[in-house]
């Protein structure tokens, strides 16, 4: 998976939740949803690239699984923080349409691994 579009993508992805999360508290003193945002939007990438070095094709699966759960919840924190005015509209919609990339890479890469192994 070394130097994968997967692996890549969510890499920038968790540069931009890092920067966002500094904004959140510099100018807003958000700390408590930003720290949870912050905790899944770069666990997206760690998982991905962790299953680098996984021990089986079901571990891999799981690892990536993993990654598609904290990508879900990175959708929610945001959705949270603009629907509490933290971050507008634009950002949101952003940030929004990469993690929904990244979920649709996940699950596509997720099925390929499990129609191998049947």
């Amino acid at each position: 998976m070394k130097n994968s579009p997967l692996k890549d993508k969510s890499y920038q992805f968790a540069i931009e939740i890092v920067n966002i999360v500094e904004v959140l508290h510099n100018k807003n003193n958000e700390y408590v949803l930003s720290k949870q945002l912050l905790r899944s939007g770069t666990a997206i990438g760690a998982l991905i690239s962790e299953s680098e070095f996984a021990q089986s094709q079901l571990d891999f699966i799981n690892k990536l699984s993993v990654s598609l759960k904290e990508a879900n919840e990175t959708l929610y924190w945001l959705s949270l923080l603009k629907d509490t005015n933290y971050i507008d509209v634009a950002n949101y919609n952003d940030k929004a349409f990469k993690v929904k990339e990244l979920i649709k890479m996940l699950v596509s890469s997720i099925n390929t691994v499990k129609n191998k192994i049947q």
